[in-house]
């Protein structure tokens, strides 16, 4: 873990990547991620593909793409069960908790069904880092957009709260998310938050922003606020490139 009595959350808007040869590998971000842990030279990590409905062919990627790297490597599945006798445990041991993408609606319902919201509240109260990208970023906030409902970008809610505000990404690679999210902003649909481009990771300490960093020079995080008299402010965030 982490120095002890701190919070940790990674935003990632990206962490996996296809080498030359298509095989998938992990990214900076990833790395940077792992390089939070200081306490112990092999960091144990869990992957959690909920979002998704625990597809096997996710939880293959993120194994192989880990394989070689000094890291022990686990993951909890909970369709059509949990894949653990005690998912508590398991994710008390970790160092870092990771969750894919997907739909962050239904994940959310599954996770409270098992208990998984008080969980993993209290992991990350113990410093075990939590992180995700795409609905696996979007869960740590009060809500964010989303596409799980349908087609048409939707408003969600049902966060764990971890993090105060809301989230969304891909706001560069998907046209759709950065009107979309300014609007719902704009009208108090949601509440003000961030948003992040492809290939960037916020970290978050407790509620504070203390770190953007980026894979790609053009690409960087924003914060979103409602504007008086309507609309957003919107602030583009300096990003350290890695």
């Amino acid at each position: 873990m982490v120095d002890e009595g701190q919070r940790h959350i990674v935003v990632l808007s990206g962490g996996l990547r296809r080498d030359e040869a298509g095989a998938y590998e992990s990214s900076g971000l990833t790395a940077y991620m792992l390089g939070l842990v200081t306490t112990r030279s092999r960091p144990r990590i869990c992957l959690i593909q909920t979002a998704n409905g625990d597809n096997a062919n996710a939880y293959l990627n993120w194994y192989s793409a880990f394989a070689g790297r000094d890291v022990e490597t686990s993951h909890l599945a909970l369709f059509p069960m949990p894949s653990v006798a005690d998912p508590r445990k398991l994710l008390l041991e970790q160092d870092v908790i990771l969750v894919g993408g997907g739909s962050v609606a239904n994940l959310a319902a599954v996770w409270r069904v098992h208990g998984l919201d008080v969980i993993l509240r209290e992991a990350w109260e113990a410093g075990v880092i939590l992180a995700g990208g795409s609905a696996g970023a979007i869960c740590w906030f009060e809500g964010g957009t989303t596409d799980s409902y349908g087609l048409e970008l939707r408003p969600f809610r049902e966060g764990l709260g971890l993090l105060p505000g809301t989230y969304t990404p891909h706001y560069d690679s998907e046209s759709r998310r950065r009107p979309t999210y300014q609007r719902l902003v704009g009208d108090g649909t949601l509440a003000a938050g961030w948003a992040s481009d492809d290939g960037t990771a916020m970290h978050f300490v407790g509620s504070e922003l203390v770190d953007v960093v980026t894979e790609r020079p053009d690409a960087t995080a924003w914060r979103v606020d409602p504007a008086p008299g309507g609309g957003v402010t919107e602030v583009r965030l300096d990003a350290r490139l890695i």
